[in-house]
C-alpha cells in the first residue's frame, strides 16, 4: 500500500510539474509589441519557447514541422499526430463555402490542435494573393501586375491590410503573399504575381503589403496575419526550357551568376526581412542547377545567416517531391538539411511524419536541425499571439467585414489607379456619358476572367464565379438617361472591345505565343472594319500580342486583371478620374523579342516600360 501511495504522489507531483511548465509558456502578458524580458511582460518569448521546446517529444516536434492540406486531414488526425499547420491550397474550401463555414472550420482544427498534451496551437495558412480570393463574396483586388502598375504605396498597404481583415475574419492567421518575383519572361505563367520586371517595384512596394498585413508594429495577430514573401530566390528570371516536364519556364532554373541574382531578385527579400516579414516560401524553381528546395547555401548560408532571416522558412506545395531522385526518404533528408522548417506535404504529411523521424533515428537529420526548425515554428506561434488567442474575436472581426462597401471602394481606387493608357489618338478618351456604345469581347462581361487565377478556384474559372461587376455592367450603370448600351455595330458612336486571356495559374499560363483568342481577333476585325471610333481594353496577367491592331485602334488600356470592381474601368474610361498607371513590364513588339527588359542593349519594345498616358479632361 505504502508503495502505491508513493507512485501515485509521484506521478501528481509529475502532473503538476508538467502544468507549471504549460502555464508558464502560456503566459498572457507577453506580447511581441513591447521589448523581449521587460518586467511588464513576464518571460520572454525566447525563454518561453525554449522552456516547451524542452519538454517536447520528437514526434511533437516533426509535427510542428507539418502542415496539410484540409482536404486530406482531419481535427482528428491534427491532435493525434500533434500536427503544426493546415492550409488551404487553391480551391480547397468547406462547404458551403461561407465565412460561417470557414470559422467552424478552423475553430475545429485549433480545438483538436489545443486538445494535445502541450496544447500547441496550429496556424493555418492561405494564398490569400488579391484578396481572400479562395472566399465566395470576398472582395478581390488587382493582381500584383496591377500593383506595380499603379506604384502607390498607400494604396497597396490598404489592399493588403483589407485583403488580411477579410481573411482573418474567417478565423485564419497565415497568409502566403506578397509574391515579390521579379517577371524576367512574361512567357511565365505567374507574371501577374509579379510587381514588376524592376527590383524598383519590389523596393518600392514590398514592405508597405507587409506592413498592410502584419500591422504597422507587426502584431501578425488581432486583425492582422502573418504574411511571407515568395519565392525564395530567382523564380521570375528562370530559362525558358528549363522548367519541369510539361512545363516552359515554371519551375525552371534561373541560370544568372549569384552578383545578378542578388542585384535583380534579391531586393523583394531584403525589403522583406527589414519589415519583419513573419515568414518566407521556398521556390520551386533552381539556381545554376540546384532546385531551391535543397539550396542549402542560399537558404542556411545567405538567408538565415548573412541576411539574419529569424522567421520561419516554408516549402511550397509538395516541394519534397519535385527535387531529382528517386527516394523519397532522399529527397526529403536533402530538404530539410538544406534549411526549411516547415513542410507543405499537403498530401504525404503521413510519409513526411514517417520519414524524417527515421532520418532523425538514423542520423541523416540533426537534432540540432529539427530543434532550430521547431524553435522557428513556436517564436512565429509566439509573435502572432497564438498562444494567447488561439481563436479570433468575432467582435473585432465582424463577418460583416467581408466583401462590403468600403471594401469593395478601395478595390474600385485600386482598379482606377492600376489601369495604363498606352494610345488615345484623336482624343478619344474619355467617352461621353451620352454616347451609344458597341462592347464586345471575351473578357467585356465575364467577371472569372476579370479576376483571373487564383480565384474561388486555384486556376480561376469562367463567368460569375463570384459576387462582383463586370466591366461592361460598370459602363452600363455609368452611362447617363440619354446614353445605351447596343448590339448593333453601326449604331454605335464608338466601339469598346475588352479582349484579353482565359485565366490560368502557375505553369498551367505559360504560354510560347501570347496570341489573342480567336473570338477576340474576330471582334477586332470587325470594329476595323466598321470604321467606328475603337477603344481596346485588354484584361490580362501580362502584355499579349496586339502588334498588328494596335494601328487600327483609336486608344488602348490596359486593364491587368481587374478583380469584381469593373466599375473602376468605366469610372476613368468616363473621364471621372484620369490615367496614372505606369507599364510594370515591357511590352514587346513580338514575342520574337522576348526576354525583353529596361535597360537591355537591344531594346525597341511595342512600349516601354513605365509607359502611360494622361486623357485631355
Amino acid at each position: 500500500m505504502k508503495r502505491r501511495t508513493g507512485v501515485f504522489f509521484i506521478l501528481l507531483f509529475c502532473l503538476l510539474l508538467a502544468g507549471c511548465v504549460i502555464i508558464m509558456y502560456i503566459d498572457k502578458s507577453s506580447r511581441n509589441t513591447a521589448p523581449a524580458g521587460s518586467p511588464e511582460m513576464g518571460m520572454s518569448i525566447e525563454e518561453r519557447v525554449n522552456r516547451l521546446l524542452a519538454e517536447m517529444t520528437l514526434e511533437e516536434k516533426i509535427g510542428q514541422m507539418t502542415q496539410a492540406d484540409r482536404s486530406r486531414i482531419t481535427p482528428g488526425n491534427v491532435r493525434d499526430m500533434k500536427i503544426g499547420s493546415v492550409l488551404s491550397g487553391g480551391g480547397s474550401v468547406p462547404v458551403p463555402n461561407t465565412p460561417e463555414s470557414w470559422r467552424r472550420m478552423y475553430n475545429s482544427y485549433q480545438a483538436a490542435a489545443l486538445d494535445t498534451r502541450l496544447g500547441i496551437p496550429l496556424i493555418y495558412g492561405i494564398d490569400s494573393v488579391h484578396g481572400h480570393n479562395n472566399l465566395n463574396g470576398a472582395t478581390i483586388f488587382p493582381h500584383n501586375i496591377g500593383l506595380g502598375a499603379a506604384r502607390d504605396l498607400e494604396l497597396v498597404e490598404k489592399v493588403a491590410e483589407i485583403t488580411t481583415l477579410e481573411t482573418a475574419a474567417t478565423g485564419l492567421d497565415w497568409s502566403f503573399s506578397p509574391c515579390v518575383a521579379v517577371v524576367r519572361d512574361i512567357r511565365w505563367g505567374r507574371t501577374y504575381e509579379s510587381f514588376g520586371e524592376d527590383p524598383e517595384l519590389q523596393r518600392l512596394l514590398t514592405a508597405a503589403y507587409i506592413r498592410g498585413m502584419q500591422g504597422p508594429h507587426n502584431e501578425m495577430g488581432g486583425r492582422y496575419v502573418v504574411a511571407t514573401a515568395k519565392h525564395y530566390v530567382g523564380d521570375g528570371g528562370t530559362v525558358w526550357g528549363s522548367g519541369a516536364s510539361g512545363f516552359y519556364l515554371d519551375q525552371g532554373m534561373t541560370l544568372i551568376s549569384e552578383e545578378e541574382l542578388r542585384e535583380i531578385h534579391m531586393p523583394g527579400y531584403l525589403e522583406a526581412i527589414e519589415a519583419g516579414v513573419g515568414s518566407i516560401m521556398v521556390s520551386f524553381s533552381g539556381f545554376q542547377g540546384v532546385k531551391m528546395h535543397e539550396h542549402k547555401y542560399l537558404i542556411t548560408d545567405v538567408l538565415k545567416g548573412e541576411l539574419a532571416f529569424d522567421g520561419v522558412v516554408v516549402s511550397d506545395w509538395q516541394g519534397v517531391e519535385k527535387l531529382p531522385g528517386h527516394s523519397y526518404y532522399d529527397r526529403l533528408v536533402r530538404s530539410v538539411n538544406a534549411g526549411i522548417d516547415m513542410f507543405m506535404e499537403a498530401y504525404t504529411w503521413r510519409d513526411f511524419i514517417a520519414n524524417l523521424k527515421w532520418a532523425v533515428e538514423a542520423g541523416d537529420v540533426s537534432e540540432e536541425r529539427i530543434d532550430d526548425a521547431v524553435r522557428r515554428i513556436l517564436t512565429l506561434k509566439f509573435r502572432c499571439g497564438l498562444f494567447d488567442e488561439p481563436y479570433r474575436d468575432e467582435n473585432l472581426l465582424p463577418i460583416e467585414l467581408i466583401g462590403s462597401e468600403e471594401h469593395r471602394a478601395v478595390a474600385r481606387e485600386a482598379v482606377r489607379k492600376s489601369l495604363v493608357l498606352l494610345k488615345n489618338e484623336n482624343n478619344l478618351l474619355p467617352l461621353a456619358k451620352d454616347s451609344t456604345i458597341y462592347i464586345a469581347g471575351s473578357c467585356a462581361d465575364n467577371l472569372g476572367y476579370q479576376c483571373g487565377g487564383w480565384t474561388i478556384s486555384w486556376q480561376g474559372g469562367s463567368g460569375k464565379i463570384t459576387e462582383g461587376t463586370t466591366i461592361k455592367e460598370g459602363i452600363e450603370m455609368a452611362l447617363s438617361d440619354a446614353g445605351r448600351i447596343t448590339d448593333n455595330i453601326d449604331e454605335a458612336d464608338a466601339a469598346v472591345i475588352v479582349v484579353g486571356e482565359r485565366p490560368y495559374a502557375e505553369g498551367v499560363g505559360d504560354s510560347s505565343t501570347l496570341s489573342l483568342l480567336t473570338a477576340d481577333r474576330r471582334e477586332l476585325e470587325k470594329a476595323r472594319d466598321s470604321g467606328k471610333p475603337t477603344l481596346v481594353i485588354m484584361v490580362s496577367g501580362r502584355p499579349l500580342m496586339i502588334s498588328d491592331y494596335i494601328d487600327n485602334l483609336d486608344a488602348f488600356v490596359a486593364a491587368w486583371l481587374p478583380g469584381t470592381e469593373g466599375q473602376g474601368v468605366a469610372d476613368v474610361v468616363f473621364g471621372d478620374y484620369n490615367f496614372t498607371g505606369r507599364l510594370p513590364v515591357t511590352w514587346p513588339r513580338d514575342v520574337s523579342q522576348i526576354p525583353i527588359n529596361y535597360g537591355d542593349e537591344k531594346y525597341d519594345p511595342l512600349f516601354e516600360y513605365g509607359a502611360g498616358l494622361e486623357m485631355e479632361l
